[in-house]
């Protein structure tokens, strides 16, 4: 071969593996299936936001990360597989449906996504929520009926401290003043947790007789009071000074919920300006926004974003997406 066929050889080698190299970058940056999974989540990475993956393919139902200032971008999909999360503070809960025979599990994930502890439960998975700090988690299944627009439905809500391994399975049994008296009844249902800092406190909705309530409970007490009627799944600010919940504003299958801020201190509530019904448990994006996932007409979820007091407008925050949670910085 003549040197200048040498040359010319070389040269084609060189373009093509820097052809290669581009093509592979641009996959990787920006053409990549956001339901492709194999990426490297991590519940300790700060400044992103982890969610459940909804998009078509081989990572539906996986969890997954977005940069918290980028959230339209490139999604990292892992390879655990959740119905409903949450994580704080390296700390995750995933609760599950598996099995050729259906189980559901509730299963607590170390900030590499290890199983630390894995809990059978009955029901189908519906809320979940971890404290700031990562030591209690809560969850929430329905047990009877699949939604809370059906007048059957029943629920059950567990509390696992993870310091200590206190498990409750189902927190209907602590004694709950009701209007200021003592209240018992057999139609109890809790659900909808959230701890406040101090891992004791919690807020969460109870229903009874057909009508819901807002609660205050103390876990170690084992004790809990009714604060207001009519407000569902509240989510405690980064403060905790305010909470956000869904409100019933209609008895029609339409629009039946909408999403309030409630101030702690005056318990003045606001509606956000979120017009469409949102039947999910939002969660604070920062401190003066919160976050909740809507089904998209023709199918799939997406997460949207709003201002916690009632001005502004709503937003998409991250398409094909539900259960978001921050991993703060």
């Amino acid at each position: 071969m003549s040197t200048r066929a040498r040359l010319l050889s070389v040269l084609a080698a060189v373009l093509l593996v820097a052809g290669a190299s581009t093509g592979y970058v641009w996959h990787v940056r920006g053409g990549a299936d956001p339901g492709t999974p194999g990426g490297a989540v991590r519940l300790d990475a700060a400044g992103r936001i982890l969610f459940r993956n909804t998009a078509p393919g081989a990572g539906f139902g996986k969890v997954a990360t977005v940069p918290l200032e980028r959230p339209g971008a490139v999604r990292t999909v892992g390879a655990t597989r959740c119905d409903r999360l949450y994580a704080a503070h390296g700390t995750g809960v995933c609760l599950q449906r598996t099995g050729p025979v259906p189980g559901t599990y509730v299963t607590v994930l170390d900030r590499e996504l290890r199983r630390v502890r894995r809990v059978r439960t009955e029901g189908f998975p519906n809320r979940a929520r971890v404290s700031a700090d990562g030591r209690m988690l809560s969850w929430t299944m329905f047990v009877r009926g699949d939604s809370y627009l059906r007048d059957d439905f029943s629920t059950r809500t567990g509390v696992l401290d993870t310091r200590t391994g206190r498990l409750t399975g189902d927190i209907e049994r602590i004694p709950l003043t009701l209007d200021g008296r003592p209240y018992q009844a057999a139609d109890v249902n809790y659900w909808g947790v959230t701890f406040a800092r101090d891992d004791s406190t919690f807020y969460a909705t109870v229903r009874t007789a057909g009508r819901t309530y807002l609660v205050r409970g103390d876990y170690r007490k084992w004790t809990a009071r009714t604060l207001r009627e009519n407000a569902e799944c509240p989510s405690l600010s980064p403060d905790g000074r305010r909470l956000v919940f869904k409100k019933r504003v209609s008895a029609g299958g339409g629009r039946p919920w909408r999403l309030y801020a409630l101030d702690l201190a005056t318990m003045r509530e606001t509606p956000l300006a979120e017009a469409r019904s949102v039947d999910d448990q939002a969660a604070w994006l920062d401190a003066r926004t919160v976050m909740y996932a809507l089904p998209r007409h023709g199918g799939g979820w997406d997460v949207w974003s709003v201002p916690a007091d009632g001005r502004g407008a709503p937003r998409l925050l991250i398409r094909d997406a539900s259960s978001p949670a921050v991993l703060p910085r």
